[in-house]
Formats: structure tokens, sequence, C-alpha cells
């Protein structure tokens, strides 16, 4: 319960700063172009808050807080007094409506600057891309990239985070299909290998399935089969297991570490077992249920437990990209194009059916990884925002009518035609936007649904 309420908490958050960001860049523009403004709203629906400040606008929290709007002065909208009628947006050019129109999504794509500035001036942690096991027969087998390998560039871009490396394969799969990967092995040896991606490189983009489907891993510090999280009422739990036992035995297989007690576990779907764990009170045996899940279409064994994890087993892994303040501008300014392009570059694939469309998030899912990066720190919690907030950005310059980049195409064609969209046109648009965005919308929690489903 306690992390449903973080979740909402951390969603709610996050959407209230983003759109509050969105909005204002309506707002500031609209202003010093000489366009009125009525009224700021954070949300939707019944006012919750409101003041009129001293340049009349009325500022407000609105009970749904999903989203928010700016109000124009516009005599389409409302009957406006004839003192007021050069503040209406409907009486400026089309080029000051589209300066209007486009400041909402800029100002999320500054926002996006701001924060990767600020994570590069404080230092962003991060791991270094060290592979670990190579699945045999896989497309990275293939290549020659072995266990221990360090990934210190990908196409020729320097890759110093295993972030770095995800999103570079990304692209490099979606793209050619095939990625130059710059190795350092153990012994500090540099070689250059080429990865070929399997056929379906569309079943590569599924969320998680990238690095698998190349046969990669990353590398994991050899855990010891201590107990560090059951969740209430799974069968480990149920078993009698307890947080701080150290597994040794299963039947009669000796456990070793983590990694060879997941696999017994995995193995094992269904099954009840023997299991010898020690405990401060000296040992103790326990007939472990073992339950039944379906992962990714296959059946397999999952108790409910997680690894107690002593975080110095991840110094030889940890790292930091920290930038100084001027450099920092620059790193952060590259960041957010990136993310721009890579973002529409995967819708773009998505229409073209190049990329799986379960990497569309709904509500639920945002809301899920809002609450695990606030949960995860200060850092975390930024970088999730500035990655929305160029989501945001690209998502309302789409030519939706509803959206800014629909209304910025009605501009364009009065440039043209020389003479607004008619009434009617504008109502079609309206309609069809609704349409489109309830589908998206749709599918958005449909994706969300399943991956709750699939545990």
């Amino acid at each position: 319960m306690s992390g449903i309420l973080t979740s909402a908490l951390a969603f709610v958050v996050a959407i209230s700063i983003l759109v509050a960001v969105h909005e204002y860049g309506h707002f500031w523009v609209a202003r010093r172009l000489g366009i009125g403004v009525l009224r700021f709203s954070i949300g939707f629906g019944r006012s919750l808050w409101s003041r009129r400040g001293r340049d009349g606008v009325e500022y407000r929290v609105s009970m749904l807080p999903l989203g928010g709007y700016v109000k124009l002065v516009d005599e389409r909208e409302g009957e406006v007094a004839p003192a007021d009628r050069h503040l209406a947006f409907n009486r400026h050019p089309p080029s000051r409506r589209i300066a209007v129109l486009v400041a909402g999504p800029a100002f999320n794509f500054l926002f996006a600057i701001v924060a990767y500035w600020l994570m590069f001036v404080v230092g962003i942690p991060a791991m270094k891309p060290l592979v670990g096991d190579v699945i045999p027969g896989s497309a990275a087998a293939a290549a020659g990239v072995n266990a221990g390998d360090e990934i210190v560039a990908v196409d020729g871009d320097e890759t110093p985070t295993l972030t770095a490396v995800q999103l570079e394969l990304l692209e490099g799969v979606v793209g050619e299909g095939r990625v130059r990967l710059q190795l350092r092995d153990p012994d500090g040896v540099l070689r250059e290998v080429t990865v070929i991606a399997p056929a379906d490189t569309r079943a590569l983009t599924e969320p998680g399935a990238l690095f698998p489907g190349l046969g990669l891993s990353q590398w994991q510090p050899e855990a010891p089969a201590v107990i560090g999280q059951l969740v209430p009422g799974g069968t480990g739990a149920a078993s009698g297991l307890r947080v701080g036992d150290r597994v040794v035995q299963a039947a009669d297989e000796r456990i070793t570490d983590w990694s060879q007690w997941v696999e017994y576990v995995r193995a094992r779907p269904g099954e009840t077992v023997p299991v010898v764990v020690e405990r401060d009170e000296g040992r103790a045996t326990l007939e472990l249920a073992i339950a039944s899940v379906v992962e990714d279409g296959v059946t397999i064994g999952r108790i409910g437990a997680a690894p107690h994890l002593d975080p110095a087993l991840w110094d030889p892994v940890r790292t930091e990209e920290r930038h100084g303040p001027l450099a920092a501008v620059g790193a952060a300014a590259e960041q957010t194009w990136r993310m721009s392009a890579l973002t529409v570059s995967m819708m773009a694939r998505m229409i073209a059916g190049q990329v799986s469309l379960k990497n569309i998030s709904g509500p639920i899912n945002i809301a899920e990884a809002a609450g695990f990066t606030a949960s995860a720190g200060f850092t975390a919690f930024l970088s999730f925002l500035a990655i929305v907030s160029v989501s945001l950005g690209i998502i309302n310059l789409l030519p939706i009518p509803l959206l800014d980049g629909g209304q910025i195409a009605y501009q364009f064609a009065e440039i043209v035609k020389g003479s607004p969209v008619s009434e009617r046109a504008q109502l079609l648009g309206q309609q069809v936007g609704i349409i489109l965005l309830l589908l998206l919308m749709s599918f958005a929690f449909y994706n969300d649904i399943v991956r709750l489903a699939a545990g």
C-alpha cells in the first residue's frame, strides 16, 4: 500500500511540475507578444485554490491534477470587450499564434536541458558497461563478445555507462540491424567486433528484450544465497523462509550463490522441495513450495524472494558521470537532443511496424516509474522528469488537432490559404483528434494491464 501511495504522489508531483512548465511557456510568450491571458490553471475541473494577480490573471489549482491549461483572450471562445479586442489571440497574425503554441513544447525541452545540466553538475551515479554471461549461440557470442569485456564504444560513440550502451545499441539495432562494439578485455586489450542482430529486430525493441535478444547480460557480483526481501503472500514466506536466511542446500543440490538458487527455483515450477537454510540459531530444514508463473510465454518457478546485496559488491562497476558547470551545458543540450531524436525515431518506426507497440506506456506504468525513481533519490527522479518532459514536448507537437501541433498546423494552413480554417473543418479535426487520442490512451492502458498481469 505504501508503494502505491508513493507512486501516486510521485506521479501527481511529476505531472504537476511538467504541466506547469509547459503551460508557463504558453503564458510567458503570450504575455510578451501582447496577447491577453485570463487564467493559468494547474489541473482541470473544480477550483481548489485560486488567486487573481495584479496582472488580472486568475491563477488556479484545480481538482484533477492530470493536466492544465492557459485560457487566452479569444473572441472564438466568448465575448470580448471592445477595449480588449487588441489582446485577443485570434486578432494576432498567425506567426505570433504559432510562437505561443510552440512555446509550451519548447519549455519542456528547456526544462530537460536544465534538469540534465543539474544532474551532470551534481554527478549521475551509473554502472560501467561490463558484460556478464554471454549466451552460447547468440549474436553476441558469434561476434566474439566475452564475459568480463567492457563496452567502450558503440558505432564509434563512447559509452562510459551502461545506459549509454543501451541507447546506442537500440539505435543501431532499429537502424541498420548491426552494431560495432569496441571492447576492452580484463587485461586492458582493445578490440572491435560487429554484432549482427537477429532477423526479427522488432522483437528486440520490446521492453527488457534488447540485451537478452542479443545474448548479452549485465555483469553481476557473485552474491551469496541470502534472503534480503520476501514478498508478503509469496510461497517463500508461506513456507517459512525468513529475511536473513542463507540457503545452503535444496534437495540433493548444494547452493553456493544467488544466481544458482534463482536457476534452481525457475526450473521447478509447481514443485515442493526440502531446503536447508542457515540462521542465527543454527540450520533448519523447510518444505519450500515453488509457485508456477508464466513469464514471456514460458512457465517458470517463483517464490517471491529477493537477495541481500552488500553495496560493496558493486564497487567494481560503479561510476559517475560528472561535468563542470560550463561543460555541462553542452552535455545537457546534447543529451536532450539525443533523447528527442531517439523518441521521434522510435515513434516513426512504431508506425512503420519496426518497433514494438509494447513500448507505449500509460499512466499506470508511468506512475510506477515515478514512484521507483522518487524512492531511488533526487537524481533518479530528475532523470525521470527530463525523459517525460522530452516525451511531452514531442507528443504535443504531433499534428493532432487537440494538441499544440494540430493548432500549429491550422495556423500554417491559414498562412497558405490566406484565411482562417473553417469552423466545420476545425470541428471535424477535433473529432478525429479525440478518436486518435482515445485509441492511443486505450492501447497504453492495455499495455499497462498486460504488464501488471505478467507480474
